[in-house]
């Protein structure tokens, strides 16, 4: 990740822009102690997400609740 200050940014904002297109990351930062404040990153839409798949681990892993297990299941799962 690269860092921009403020200035640069604002001088060179379609070309950073363009940049940030392609996949690069950068930080903004601010002020003579060039303090991070901010993060240009690409958009990645959420409604491309792939679904996620149930029961990936079905078969592979089992649950046991301990004899003196308090909590009943239904009360786990938020059901009473």
């Amino acid at each position: 990740m690269k860092t921009l200050p403020v200035g640069v940014l604002k001088a060179q904002f379609s070309e950073v822009l363009e940049k940030v297109k392609q996949g690069e990351k950068f930080g903004i930062v601010y002020g003579r102690k060039k303090k991070p404040i901010a993060m240009l990153v690409p958009f990645h839409d959420t409604e491309k997400k792939k679904e996620r798949k149930l029961g990936i681990l079905d078969g592979k892993c089992t649950i046991h609740f301990a004899d003196d297990f308090k909590m009943t299941e239904e009360e786990l799962l938020g059901l009473q």
